[in-house]
């Protein structure tokens, strides 16, 4: 299986597991948390029936990578792409982040430029800052509730998991319909095997501010987001990331919740090629 080394923890090497196939304009997908690259499936599938070179890779901690103790934060998160499309001396780039992977893409463009990067999309988004503050009255939460999920984390993340897929997917509005139990069995199963102390250290990276890192993006980019989304809501994200980013492209998927690139993969998919090709 194909990995990159990204650095050590004393003995032992850190490498990310990643897949890439295809031709033509590279792809490079950004999963969310607690998943792995197979969780674009759906965009995969589509974006080389297209006629893309598509790349996925694990982040750290999560997936097939290893799973170290330290590196959870988004400059080390940036360091890690970089060195993907280092690795792999890929340009004219298009990067596209779900969730929590968008905070790689702002933050590599911001620490890296964007020599090799032709265009970014943000689906899902973290950004511009999740934590509310003073200065920050619009954010999602204040710090103590990013806490209590470190909290739950550690006391039984296999019960955390189930009860966080029920937000992520809203499962009393789709299951049955938009998604089904098999596939969200699935994203649980993902979530397990990832490692313990990546599940949670993500959660305190979420709350990253990025507010000085968005002024450098510099390339065409796209900011998406479901209007149902109970994980990342919309009102705390989306939109004042397309505040901070005016020159964005932006789309809302009405009804759509945070695991929209399952349940409205089709919108998605439309809405990504379309960027893609403009």
């Amino acid at each position: 299986m194909p990995y990159i080394t990204v650095g050590q923890e004393n003995s032992t090497n850190i490498d990310l597991y990643y897949e890439d196939h295809g031709s033509g304009q590279p792809v490079v997908l950004i999963h969310g948390y607690p998943l792995d690259g197979h969780s674009w499936e759906k965009q995969s599938s589509s974006l080389l029936h297209s006629g893309y070179r598509v790349i996925t890779y694990d982040r750290r901690g999560f997936g097939q990578s290893s799973q170290p103790a330290t590196g959870y934060d988004y400059d080390t998160f940036a360091d890690d792409l970089h060195a993907v499309m280092a690795t792999l001396d890929l340009s004219d780039v298009v990067l596209v982040g779900f969730s929590m992977g968008t905070g790689e893409v702002t933050r590599y463009i911001s620490r890296y430029g964007s020599a090799r990067v032709a265009k970014v999309a943000f689906l899902a988004a973290l950004e511009p800052y999740l934590l509310k503050t003073e200065d920050n009255p619009s954010g999602a939460a204040p710090r103590a509730f990013f806490e209590k999920i470190v909290k739950a984390v550690e006391a039984d993340r296999y019960a955390y998991y189930t009860a966080f897929y029920r937000d992520f997917y809203n499962l009393d509005e789709n299951l049955g319909s938009r998604i089904s139990e098999e596939a969200v069995n699935n994203s649980w199963s993902v979530a397990a095997r990832g490692g313990s102390v990546a599940a949670a250290a993500a959660p305190l990276t979420w709350f990253t501010d990025f507010r000085a890192d968005i002024p450098a993006i510099d390339v065409p980019a796209m900011i998406l987001h479901g209007t149902a989304d109970r994980i990342l809501p919309i009102d705390a994200t989306g939109r004042p990331f397309h505040t901070a980013l005016p020159k964005a492209k932006y789309v809302e998927i009405e009804g759509a919740p945070h695991g929209l690139l399952w349940t409205h993969a089709e919108e998605v998919n439309d809405a990504l090629l379309a960027f893609l090709s403009e």
